[in-house]
């Protein structure tokens, strides 16, 4: 990443951010319940990686009906949850908090699910910039319960304004 504020790795690594909670987190990304699927923040490297955590819990909606009985995080949340967590890297790398701006998926190349994910985990959310084209990004993420992989995927995003009304 470059001096347009995504992070300068030649000139050393600065402090990760660890003190994110979900107040920033709210500030960062316009998601709200059901669909926020980032509930902290461990650490973020600007313009790097951001490693986040999900508190997977039984009364989440989707476990109603994604196996009765047998409740499992659906892969396509795991996904989402990857995508937020880029989103945060995003916004605060770029300096867009409360700017309105969204970070938009646009691809997911090469997913893979590993090991359910169910009710009671912290879901640990890595992800690290992989690219960047004007305002396309591709990120890698991966993510794990107790260091065991869950799913792994790149995918790419752009940022964007808003939809019009």
């Amino acid at each position: 990443m470059s001096e347009t504020g995504t992070g300068d790795r030649a000139g050393g690594a600065a402090a990760p951010i660890t003190d994110y909670d979900i107040h920033r987190i709210l500030k960062a990304l316009p998601h709200r319940y059901p669909l926020l699927l980032v509930d902290r923040v461990k650490a973020l490297h600007l313009g790097e990686r951001i490693h986040a955590v999900k508190a997977v819990s039984m009364n989440e909606e989707f476990f109603q009906g994604h196996f009765p009985g047998a409740p499992i995080m659906p892969g396509v949340l795991q996904i989402e949850a990857l995508a937020q967590a880029a989103a945060i890297l995003g916004i605060e790398t770029l300096e867009l908090a409360g700017t309105g701006k969204l970070v938009i998926f646009m691809g997911i190349d090469g997913a893979k699910f590993r090991s359910p994910v169910t009710p009671g985990c912290l879901l640990d959310l890595e992800v690290e910039f992989l690219q960047q084209r004007r305002t396309i990004y591709k990120f890698k993420g991966r993510a794990s319960v107790e260091g065991k992989t869950t799913c792994e995927t790149e995918f790419t995003a752009m940022i964007a304004d808003p939809p019009s009304d």
